[in-house]
């Protein structure tokens, strides 16, 4: 059954997930994905990139530890379609001014009484660039 009313609880975990992650807290992100997470990205031409929660958790720590600004928390829920324990969520996401929008797909689970990513799908957003969805690296001095 597809819920027509976003649930306020994963509405609030969506908000959660943009505001932990944008500020690199890997602290807060542990909480919030489940040991098994996988993250795709869709390229502007088709090829699918695999990254491992260890892989993206380092890529946040590296921005962190380097001094970056945090990402933009700019976002809105597109979609939220909930079955049991399970669910999908679609974002409309821009990390920064200097990235591309993109959509996200967010796969949830409900477990321990609680939402939790077990996987994101990142895609171009229709007209923009594809592939990216980070802001470019700077130097930090």
């Amino acid at each position: 059954m597809v819920d027509a009313i976003i649930d306020p609880a994963i509405e609030g975990f969506i908000a959660d997930v943009v505001n932990i992650g944008s500020a690199y807290d890997l602290a807060g992100m542990e909480r919030l994905y489940t040991a098994d997470q996988t993250f795709l990205i869709l390229s502007g031409e088709g090829e699918v990139t695999r990254f491992t929660r260890e892989e993206v958790f380092s890529e946040f720590r590296s921005r962190r530890d380097a001094g970056e600004a945090p990402l933009s928390t700019e976002y809105r829920i597109l979609h939220v379609e909930r079955q049991g324990d399970d669910a999908v969520a679609l974002l409309y996401r821009r990390m920064s001014p200097e990235a591309p929008p993109v959509m996200y797909e967010l796969r949830l689970r409900h477990q321990s009484g609680t939402w939790a990513v077990r996987g994101e799908t990142v895609t171009p957003w229709p007209g923009a660039a594809g592939g990216a969805f980070l802001p470019p690296r700077k130097m930090v001095a």
